[in-house]
């Protein structure tokens, strides 16, 4: 997955900013993004604080982890049912 430039800090004060009354054209120039990038922001972080944000990317990192570990076991089945069907 590709990294973005804005840490998640940045992308809260730049929606922060948005709030206070500075047009997003100004915003996006001001920072050199594109348009769609804050509104992604701002559907994905809007009404967050930087704590729930934290928590969201260690629950994101989370359900990473138990979606690899779900891939593990159930690779692990397949290989135990096709043993258990091949004839002796």
């Amino acid at each position: 997955m590709k990294k973005s430039r804005y840490s998640e800090s940045q992308i809260f004060q730049i929606l922060k900013e948005a709030e206070a009354g500075i047009p997003v054209a100004e915003l996006c120039r001001k920072h050199g993004m594109s348009d769609a990038s804050f509104y992604k922001w701002r559907a994905k972080y809007g009404g967050m604080d930087t704590s729930m944000m934290k928590r969201m990317k260690e629950l994101e990192v989370e359900n990473a982890r138990l979606k690899r570990m779900y891939a593990e076991e159930k690779l692990k089945a397949e290989i135990v049912t096709e043993a258990l069907e091949k004839k002796w």
